[in-house]
């Protein structure tokens, strides 16, 4: 993919007085591409690549020049250095931590006290001088191994990296600690644990023009969902100031998904939001007598409730990932900054996504037992789960405390940690994100890790018993005590074709990328009171109300909207962002989302929710589905789901997205929905929409033809209609063992509802609970001709090879 040269090497050569050939100390980054990784590095190659062949293309990457391996190993070998660095090594026992410790430090500071060779002084000087052109510039020294940003293998974060490098000498003593910087402990370490051989590894220090993201913002891009490896989005990271602070996990920065083909069509593209705390910046040191060129700051209270990223530079920034992507032609990770000067964002780094695009066609999922007494959340890393003693380690001194199987706590990682990083079985810090240091880690390792808890090494003790869980989807959660957990292999190329779809009930997006790897024709019931409940939390009236509301609740309210232009937006907005996670996961395969069926009692647990829900004796069978959406009184609240779904589908394109009512009395209420649905701009047949309603009440089935001439199909909810075919309330401990999906009665509603919809030609599936307990059930629903039967996620392999008649 590099700039093709007649000469190959020899096109960087020089012929000195003698007439001997010199090989190339430093070339210019846009005379390089990735033919070159042995000559300056994985990461100095690839910013040449993008430079030659992207910047057509939109991309735009801060130029410079790099020193090469020749200039490294002839510095090494100028006074013997690398033969005492390779008999030091030959000795050294990586695990013993204090050890890998001394010796490092040995070798980076014979690095250091050797001057670096004259003629490379000499060229770093004219190339220095070339690019400032007589002005004061600052520029960022950075690292490139060899051995580095390979697909297989990422060196990512080992070696250093300053920023604000200003004037000669600075960028002179900045090479030379880079060059010491291939022996951090961390560096020494992982080529061991990569099986790398010390001495075939060299480093490049590339210099590059810096831009004012310090006075901007910055982050990291990968081409797919970090933790499921899903594929069809952009993930993007964005905090205020240099980007040290996103990588090194120092701060919880503001997320955004991006939806591939919705970016690529042209239309609004951005899936979800998650607003970050922002607690600090990294800027520019203005005292030019400090020992550092960059300091760490606190962000103003009121930059922390906004988004560091507004919905363009969102999107553009994952245009260019896709630009990067799909010259690649695989996953990538992608550093980026925005400057503050002019607002123009480019391209930092970018190397292969290393750990989800290795993954296989097996799944493995794992699942709880029980739970015990919650010690802290954050945000949880890899899926898994993991239990050890909690050694709570307040700085890199005390790392010799983590013994093989505790789960280490701290307040962040950085590099230095990773030689310790691989005893723990789970790994939970204070601070940082999902792309920061630990979670990068943690991800190679494969262990579970729960980032940016904010407190938990004063929550958790030292010596603690504890359970790290990361399978409960977007958030991690810190069980006290050992507990029993599971493990579930699912191989996805192993099930068979059946008679029957296989849906799935998911009502969590932040688990919907992950679900939607394990086999499914979609999913058959996506509740939006989940939506509601857990990205909203706040009673829609309260916020169409808001004006009107006591100055104690606005405030509580708009703490909770932080981010959002005002508070029917950010109801509407974050409504969209988790319906069209749903159905960017499963797409193409059909969505059917069923509208809010929450009950008084629930309503009146939301924000502000106690001021306009009523008390009522019996929830269950009162103010809720079809006729909460009539009355006038809530008619304004469903409006915003609808405004919610249109956006969803003619916004956004995903028109895999159906509508489903809940709980519709009568023939006569089930014709008023379906108007007033048209009147917000959901009308059946339109873009191919179909709008289906929940047979959960007896007259639902009994009146089945009747129903079916306003809905397109029917979908079974086995719940409600066998708690009201036997008259007993599910939620009631003292008759809940009359409760059986499976009661002759039950199963008669059920079979006279399927035969009326074929009969219609219309669909027929079951989103209830039954098909997922009673693998029987589900065997007499196969028989009984149902199109569909939508399970709990964890049922679903299970359930399928029962019905195909194999063991699992």
């Amino acid at each position: 993919m590099s700039a093709f040269r007649p000469f190959g090497i020899l096109y960087f050569c020089r012929i000195d007085y003698k007439g001997t050939l010199l090989q190339p100390y430093i070339i210019k980054l846009d005379q390089l591409g990735m033919n070159d990784v042995e000559l300056v590095g994985g990461k100095n190659a690839s910013l040449g690549e993008m430079i030659t062949h992207l910047s057509g293309l939109g991309v735009s990457v801060p130029g410079g020049f790099a020193t090469t391996s020749h200039a490294y190993r002839d510095f090494l070998s100028s006074n013997s250095l690398d033969k005492a660095i390779a008999e030091e090594l030959t000795a050294l026992d990586i695990e013993d931590v204090s050890a890998l410790a001394a010796s490092g430090a040995r070798i980076r500071q014979w690095i250091l006290d050797t001057p670096l060779p004259d003629r490379l002084e000499k060229e770093l000087r004219e190339h220095w001088s070339a690019m400032r052109d007589g002005a004061d510039i600052s520029v960022a020294v950075r690292s490139s191994a060899t051995a580095e940003d390979l697909p297989e293998a990422s060196f990512a974060g080992q070696q250093e990296t300053f920023l604000n490098v200003v004037g000669w000498d600075r960028l002179l003593q900045s090479v030379h600690e880079v060059f010491a910087s291939l022996f951090n402990d961390r560096a020494i370490a992982y080529r061991v644990h990569q099986d790398f051989d010390h001495g075939q590894v060299a480093l490049s220090a590339g210099i590059q023009h810096m831009i004012r993201s310090d006075l901007g913002a910055s982050g990291v891009v990968f081409t797919l969902d970090t933790e499921s490896g899903f594929r069809d989005v952009v993930f993007v990271t964005s905090s205020y100031g240099l980007g040290e602070t996103v990588v090194q996990g120092a701060v919880n920065p503001d997320e955004f998904y991006v939806y591939k083909p919705a970016l690529e069509n042209g239309r609004q593209a951005i899936l979800r939001r998650n607003l970050g705390q922002k607690a600090i910046k990294m800027i520019y040191e203005d005292d030019p007598a400090a020992k550092t060129t960059v300091k760490t700051v606190n962000v103003d209270p009121a930059e922390r409730r906004q988004f560091s990223l507004n919905d363009a530079e969102v999107e553009e920034l994952s245009r260019q990932a896709l630009v990067i992507e799909k010259h690649y032609q695989r996953p990538m990770d992608i550093e980026w900054g925005r400057d503050g000067t002019n607002g123009k964002l480019f391209i930092l780094q970018a190397r292969p996504e290393t750990v989800q695009s290795r993954s296989g066609r097996t799944l493995q999922r794992f699942s709880l037992k029980k739970r015990a007494e919650v010690l802290a959340t954050g945000r949880s890393i890899g899926q898994r789960i993991g239990a050890g003693i909690g050694r709570v380690i307040d700085n890199a001194s005390e790392m010799s405390r983590i013994q093989p199987g505790d789960v280490l706590v701290t307040d962040m990682t950085d590099p230095d940690w990773e030689p310790v990083m691989k005893k723990a079985a789970a790994i939970v810090t204070n601070r940082g994100g999902r792309t920061c240091h630990a979670a990068i880690i943690a991800r190679e390792l494969g262990v579970p890790a729960v980032v940016g808890c904010g407190d938990a090494t004063q929550r958790i003790k030292d010596g603690q018993k504890i359970t790290v869980s990361c399978a409960e989807g977007d958030t991690g959660f810190i069980y006290d005590g050992i507990l029993d957990f599971e493990e579930q292999q699912i191989e996805l190329d192993s099930v068979p074709d059946i008679p029957v779809k296989i849906m799935m009930n998911v009502g969590n997006p932040d688990r919907a990328f992950a679900f939607a790897a394990i086999p499914n024709k979609g999913v058959g019931l996506a509740r939006l009171e989940f939506i509601i409940n857990r990205m909203i939390g706040i009673h829609p009236r309260a916020l169409l109300e808001f004006e009107t509301l006591d100055g104690k609740l606005q405030e509580i309210i708009t703490e909770h909207i932080a981010g959002y232009s005002n508070p029917i937006d950010f109801f509407v907005d974050k409504l969209t962002e988790g319906i069209a996670t749903i159905a960017a996961a499963f797409a193409p395969q059909p969505v059917i989302v069923r509208l809010s069926d929450f009950k008084s009692n629930e309503y009146a647990n939301l924000i502000g929710g106690s001021g306009y829900e009523p008390h009522e004796e019996n929830p269950m069978l009162g103010f809720r589905g079809a006729s909460r959406y009539l009355d006038e009184s809530f008619r304004p609240c469903f409006e915003l789901e609808c405004k919610a779904l249109c956006k969803v589908r003619d916004e956004m394109g995903l028109e895999n997205v159906q509508v489903m009512v809940p709980f519709v009395r009568t023939v006569k209420e089930g014709a008023a929905v379906i108007e007033l649905l048209e009147e917000n701009g959901l009308k059946r047949g339109v873009k191919g929409l179909q709008i289906i309603m929940m047979c959960e009440i007896p007259t639902n089935a009994l009146l089945a033809e009747q129903f079916l001439e306003h809905f397109d199909g029917m979908s079974i909810g086995s719940n409600d209609l066998t708690q009201l075919t036997l008259g007993l309330d599910r939620d009631s401990g003292i008759v809940a063992g009359i409760f059986d999906e499976r009661d002759d009665a039950v199963k008669i509603l059920i079979s006279a509802a399927i035969k009326a919809c074929q009969e219609k030609g219309k669909y027929i599936g079951i989103c209830g609970q039954g098909p997922s307990d009673h693998p029987d059930l589900a065997r007499w629903l196969m028989e009984q001709g149902i199109e569909s039967m939508s399970l709990n996620p964890d049922s679903v392999v299970e359930t399928w090879m029962f019905l195909a008649g194999e063991n699992v």
